[in-house]
């Protein structure tokens, strides 16, 4: 296709011209959302002072503003577009008007602030008039206004969706324009605010600090997801088009991040196009906002946000603390049980009684404990019975026995019970003379007896509140008989539990004692191995 003697090269389809209008909408949309915020936040800064004629010159620049993104919105809407009824022509006559009108009391206003001494007034004035003067210019150079005027709409058009965000946006909010009173929000955070454009940054930044936020920004998206995994913020306030990576590609990365996908992203925009807002919010966006931005309606988005970021942030601190609650009540679950029974208890909530054969049963217990503690203040024995149960402790779990429980100053084991031994009795033996030699190791001149019987039992948790595993029957009474009328300083076993051993060890016979209970029994003590 060639070009025309004039210079203007027709459009090739309607496609063509759809995509030229969209582009034309958001770079328009773009200098409007300068003139518009920085107007009004020049407002509230003077707001109370009695300046009655700069607010109201004010009020004129934003009111001018706001009727330019009314004409841009009627005459570049889509469904406008898609029908043919756009004359670019007639655009821009009637965005003249409202400009000539901005640019005039702009310049009378930034002169009136530099003449008293106001820079930082004068700099956002000379801002408003630079934006309206952007747009001035950009309406005469950047488009061929007769080819877009000219050009055959064509049969390719496609319905993208008529721009009701924004409608829905300046039809709901608009009125809250003239009422909008600067309030402290209740939920502040840290904001990163991603833009390309300074400007933008700049009157995007000062409205959020003002509200209480804490900003930081970002000028592209490469910047941002390099801020936003050595920081931590609570919000991100987005543009769609930038250079290098727009905003699609940064949310998009954004939330394919375990660590940085609950973090809120509000989208920013001067692309009004629901082709547009359905690809953000389906990439994860929580809002999107069209430019100029709705101060009232940014603040109540940012909060909502925010609000349910602590929400999220604090489910998270609730179920860690379920989880460490949980692992806590684990913990001192496999200390009051064996393992094994833990696990039984945590699948079916009871642990079946069973019959087990062949267990070694050990009492250890302190001789004329009552007579040492009647001489002593508690506090004075507690430590030192801490500490030899400790040690008994320690020694049980090194020989592969399951302590069963204390009772005053008796401690209770077993061995061949829940974990395989190759010789239960064996196996008690050694850890009893341990147990007699850690007791020497004491500085409180402690003398203990150790019984040991051997046989079948039943064992099991009893109760259902302060779960206690133990176990019951016959050897478990003669163990006690054993160790009650045993020798002090001694391994003291049952004839039953001796003959497993004999040939292994050697020792002598303590003779019969009349047992209660039991009856005769007969004692051997145990003196070493062999």
């Amino acid at each position: 296709m060639t070009d025309d003697d004039s210079g203007v090269r027709p459009l090739d389809s309607a496609l063509e011209r759809r995509k030229l209008l969209a582009g034309m909408r958001h770079q328009l949309r773009t200098p409007i959302n300068h003139i518009v915020g920085y107007s009004e936040m020049l407002q509230e800064e003077v707001e109370g002072q009695e300046q009655d004629a700069l607010v109201s010159d004010l009020k004129r620049i934003q009111a001018e503003g706001r009727q330019l993104l009314e004409v841009i919105n009627d005459h570049l809407d889509p469904a406008q577009v898609e029908a043919g009824d756009t004359s670019i022509s007639r655009l821009r006559h009637e965005l003249r008007t409202p400009l000539n009108s901005i640019l005039g009391y702009s310049e009378m206003l930034e002169e009136q602030a530099e003449d008293q001494g106001r820079q930082e007034f004068a700099s956002d004035l000379r801002k408003i008039g630079t934006a309206a003067k952007n747009l001035l210019t950009f309406m005469i150079d950047s488009f061929s206004l007769e080819e877009l005027d000219h050009s055959d709409p064509g049969s390719e058009a496609q319905d993208t969706g008529v721009s009701v965000v924004t409608r829905h946006q300046e039809s709901t909010v608009s009125a809250s324009y003239e009422t909008d009173s600067h309030k402290p929000l209740t939920t502040l955070g840290t904001l990163l605010v991603v833009d390309d454009n300074e400007m933008n940054r700049d009157m995007l930044s000062r409205r959020l600090m003002r509200d209480g936020h804490t900003v930081m920004l970002a000028e592209n998206g490469p910047r941002a997801l390099e801020m936003l995994k050595s920081k931590s913020f609570d919000l991100v306030l987005l543009d769609v088009v930038m250079p290098k990576m727009n905003g699609y590609q940064v949310l998009g990365q954004l939330k394919a991040d375990d660590s940085l996908r609950d973090i809120p992203v509000i989208m920013l925009s001067a692309m009004d196009e629901m082709e547009s807002v359905v690809r953000c919010i389906e990439l994860g966006a929580d809002d999107y906002l069209t430019k100029p931005i709705n101060s009232v309606l940014l603040r109540a988005r940012i909060g909502a946000g925010l609000e349910n970021k602590r929400l999220r942030d604090q489910e998270v601190i609730y179920l860690d603390q379920i989880e460490q609650a949980k692992k806590r009540a684990d913990d001192l679950l496999h200390v009051i049980l064996p393992d094994r029974v833990v696990e039984e208890l945590m699948l079916t909530n009871t642990v079946l009684p069973r019959r087990y054969e062949d267990v070694a049963v050990l009492f250890c217990d302190i001789v004329d404990f009552t007579a040492y503690c009647d001489q002593r203040e508690p506090e004075d024995v507690i430590p030192d019975l801490q500490l030899l149960v400790e040690s008994f402790e320690v020694i049980t779990l090194n020989h592969n026995m399951e302590k069963i429980k204390t009772i005053g100053d008796s401690f209770m084991a077993a061995a061949g019970l829940l974990k395989s031994v190759d010789n239960s009795v064996l196996t008690s033996a050694r850890c009893g003379l341990e147990m007699l030699e850690a007791v020497r190791q004491m500085p409180n001149n402690w003398r203990v007896r150790v019984g040991i019987h051997v046989g079948p039992l039943v064992a099991g948790v009893v109760g259902k509140r302060q779960y206690l595993f133990d176990v019951f029957g016959d050897t478990v009474n003669t163990a006690a008989r054993i160790e009650s009328n045993g020798m002090a300083d001694s391994v003291n076993l049952s004839k039953a539990a001796w003959e497993t051993i004999a040939q292994q060890c050697y020792g002598e016979s303590l003779g019969v004692v009349q047992a209660k209970g039991k009856g005769e029994l007969e004692i051997f003590r145990l003196r070493g191995f062999l």
